[in-house]
């Protein structure tokens, strides 16, 4: 049983487009189409059992209509993140209005959407994400577009969890893609989750394990950055680390679960 908890796909009208503009940008070629039938066909052949698909607005103009998409597309195979843009003046109406559309949480990409997670203005999203339980999903560390002067770091994640310690943080990329040694030294072992998004490709072994030990397997959820990644091929990755059953069970499927509360048994 596999849930892979951080996926990308988009509407089939804009999934060429935004794949397009990705590829340019990350320099990798996608491993789907974007599409959501393409997306759930080959999860079912990589043997992800369900997956969540996480969804950014870039604009405040976006997230409704994102949000609406995404509530669409919902299934037993599939569930949603919305998302908010910090530049809405109707933000924290807009996650109430998603909580009502029965979206599983609510995903923020601080480097695209251009703030930095520790800004007072992104308060009253937090409150609110807190006040009605929605998980927030952060991309945490150095992305290719902004490498030297990422928005999100795991000191900033630490700094946002002990001012808001209701609100569940999921900490992308393993707590901070490509700023392992931080995430070790100050974020291991704190009250948020992180997810293994790209750590295949971008953390040592070692490391990985190390931070598991000292974090704990029972916040830890298995993700992909599918169409960028296989989620088999991170599976594959996971499995030769030779991890104990119960630990690999809490972070392939049993986590997941939990945090999202649905009934997948």
């Amino acid at each position: 049983m596999l849930f892979d908890m951080h996926i990308h796909m988009f509407s089939d009208g804009i999934a060429e487009k935004a794949l397009s503009h990705l590829t340019q940008l990350f320099g990798h070629p996608p491993l789907t189409n974007g599409t959501v039938s393409d997306t759930k066909r080959k999860m079912k052949e990589w043997g992800v059992t369900s997956f969540t698909a996480l969804n950014i607005a870039t604009k405040p103009s976006q997230q409704k209509v994102i949000n609406d998409w995404a509530a669409s597309v919902q299934s037993n195979q599939v569930c949603c993140f919305g998302t908010v843009h910090p530049d809405a003046p109707d933000a924290p109406q807009e996650i109430e209005r998603m909580a009502k559309l029965h979206l599983h949480g609510i995903k923020l990409h601080p480097d695209f959407q251009e703030f930095m997670i520790t800004d007072p203005k992104l308060y009253p999203i937090y409150e609110a994400a807190s006040d009605l339980g929605l998980p927030i999903t952060f991309h945490v560390g150095r992305d290719p577009e902004n490498i030297e002067a990422p928005h999100a770091t795991p000191s900033g994640i630490l700094q946002l969890s002990r001012l808001f310690p209701k609100l569940t943080i999921i900490a992308a990329h393993l707590g901070g893609a490509r700023m392992f040694d931080e995430v070790e030294q100050t974020l291991a072992g704190k009250n948020v989750y992180f997810d293994t998004a790209l750590t295949n490709v971008l953390c040592p072994p070692e490391q990985f394990l190390r931070i598991v030990r000292k974090h704990g397997s029972e916040r830890i959820l298995f993700g992909s950055d599918c169409p960028w990644q296989s989620p088999l091929d991170e599976f594959k990755w996971l499995e030769r680390l030779n991890l104990p059953s119960k630990d690999r069970e809490n972070i392939y499927w049993n986590n997941a679960v939990r945090l999202l509360k649905i009934d997948k048994s």
